[in-house]
């Protein structure tokens, strides 16, 4: 009787560990209420000045502030150099190779080469990531004819700056408590960064030329998520990473329509929709901070929203069908992207240079 007992305990003591999960840290309470705030005050500065490109002015702070826990002067360095120099390449690439496709793709094949290089050693994994989330959409509007280059690089120094004044202010208004210990960084072989350079680069130049040849414009969602999941650095990261974006942005998705349902037809108030905005938010943020702080479910969730309600809010504008295209679309494009970096992986595991110390 007692060894059933001890039985019974023992496996309810097991599932406590895998249903419970730890109570929210100070720490992390902090950084939640930090990307929340950041992302809903750039959103409510770029409605109230009525800017373009809102998306930037909502995920950039976000991206900021959710990617990294802290900030100092290195983070804000390496933020702003990569502004000035992809405001620098997309001049350059477009202005010089706009006309000529295959040297364009070269040469976006050759920046991106660069920026997964760095990602890969780890000491610049924030410069590498922002160029290549920020220059994968900057890109993708540049190429179109009907577009204002000057508006969109001008728009996206705009809100980097904000984004940085932002992250300083809910970093001011709500400071850790305790200080943060720097994540250990293993050793990787030339090998592996090697592959997760390749990997990375290739995938991401393919993205760029399909979103290219099918003139996806309005598929901004779908482009991130392709992007997004390559902060993994790897197929067998990437695979995990695309199961939760598509989780969060399926959960962001719903969240926005049913903030349209509750607003209706009071979307004029733009309290209102802040404070929705802002409670949706923390959600994800919490969700985030659970996570790690990486790129899952909570994250999807977060530019989920900063999407929507950066591009697609507006008084005579509908959430309905902008999160039903942008789920299915981006649904497509995770698949698409996890079979290339299948067949990558399984192409650089067969090559000396380039092959994984432990294939997986």
């Amino acid at each position: 009787m007692s060894t059933k007992w001890s039985t019974k305990r023992s496996i309810k003591s097991e599932r406590r560990v895998f249903t419970q999960r730890p109570a929210l840290t100070p720490n992390g309470l902090r950084q939640c209420l930090r990307v929340a705030g950041g992302g809903a005050l750039g959103f409510m500065v770029s409605q109230l000045m009525g800017w373009n490109y809102g998306v930037f002015f909502t995920v950039f702070p976000m991206f900021l502030l959710g990617m990294v826990p802290i900030l100092n002067g290195s983070i804000i360095r390496q933020f702003f150099s990569n502004v000035s120099l992809n405001v620098l390449e997309v001049s350059l690439v477009v202005g010089l190779f706009k006309h000529m496709p295959v040297v364009m793709t070269l040469v976006v094949l050759g920046i991106f080469l660069f920026r997964f290089n760095l990602m890969a050693k780890g000491a610049l994994f924030l410069f590498g990531a922002n160029g290549v989330l920020t220059l994968s959409i900057l890109l993708h509007f540049a190429s179109y004819p009907n577009v204002d280059l000057s508006d969109l690089l001008a728009s996206n120094l705009l809100a980097s700056g904000l984004a940085v004044l932002i992250a300083m202010l809910m970093h001011t208004l709500f400071p850790d408590v305790e200080a943060r210990q720097p994540p250990p960084r293993a050793p990787k072989a030339p090998s592996q960064i090697r592959h997760e350079t390749l990997i990375g680069a290739l995938t991401a130049t393919l993205s760029f030329v399909v979103f290219q040849v099918f003139d996806l414009q309005g598929s901004l969602s779908a482009q991130m998520a392709t992007i997004l999941v390559l902060f993994a650095l790897g197929y067998s990261g990437a695979r995990i990473s695309a199961a939760k974006r598509a989780v969060g942005t399926l959960l962001g998705c719903n969240l926005a329509l049913l903030m349209q349902l509750l607003l209706y037809t009071q979307s004029h108030h733009f309290l209102l929709v802040v404070l929705l905005y802002w409670l949706g938010l923390m959600l994800f943020a919490r969700e985030h901070i659970y996570e790690g702080g990486g790129s899952g479910i909570g994250f999807a969730g977060l530019t989920t929203l900063g999407i929507l309600f950066g591009q697609s809010l507006g008084p005579q504008q509908d959430l309905v069908y902008s999160a039903l295209y942008r789920f299915s679309s981006m649904s497509v494009a995770l698949t698409l992207t996890l079979l290339v970096m299948a067949c990558l992986h399984i192409l650089l595991n067969r090559w000396e240079p380039t092959r994984l110390s432990e294939i997986k």
